[in-house]
C-alpha cells in the first residue's frame, strides 16, 4: 500500500512532471483547409491564365525560335570556315617546311659549287 500511495503522490503532487495540454484540430478541419488552399491555387492560376495574351506569347516564342535557328546556321558556317582555315594553315605549314628544306639544300649546293670554283 505504501508503494501505491507513493506512486499516486508522485504522479499527482506538486513535484510531478509538468504536462503540456494542447488542443488538436479534428481531421476534417485540416481537410477543409487543404481543399480551400487547392481551390484558391486553381482560381489564381485560372485568373492569371485568362489575363495573359496567348497570341503575343506564341508569336514571341516563334520569333525567338527563328532567331535561334538563324544563329545555329551562322555558328555552323563559322565552324566550317574555321575548319577550312585550320586545314589550310596546316597545309601551308607543311609546304613551308618542304620549301625551307629545299632552300637549305640549294644553299648547301651553292656553297659546295662556290668552294669548287674557288670564288
Amino acid at each position: 500500500m505504501r508503494k501505491f500511495k507513493r506512486r499516486v503522490r508522485n504522479h499527482y503532487s506538486y513535484t510531478a512532471r509538468r504536462v503540456a495540454v494542447r488542443a488538436d484540430r479534428p481531421w476534417y478541419y485540416w481537410l477543409i483547409a487543404g481543399l480551400l488552399c487547392v481551390a484558391l491555387g486553381f482560381g489564381l492560376a485560372y485568373a492569371m491564365a485568362r489575363n495573359s495574351d496567348y497570341e503575343a506569347v506564341t508569336a514571341q516564342l516563334e520569333e525567338i525560335k527563328h532567331k535561334n535557328k538563324m544563329l545555329e546556321f551562322k555558328l555552323i558556317e563559322a565552324q566550317r570556315k574555321l575548319q577550312i582555315e585550320l586545314s589550310t594553315n596546316s597545309n601551308l605549314v607543311k609546304d613551308l617546311a618542304k620549301v625551307q628544306d629545299e632552300n637549305l639544300k640549294a644553299k648547301e649546293d651553292l656553297f659546295f659549287y662556290k668552294n669548287m670554283t674557288g670564288k
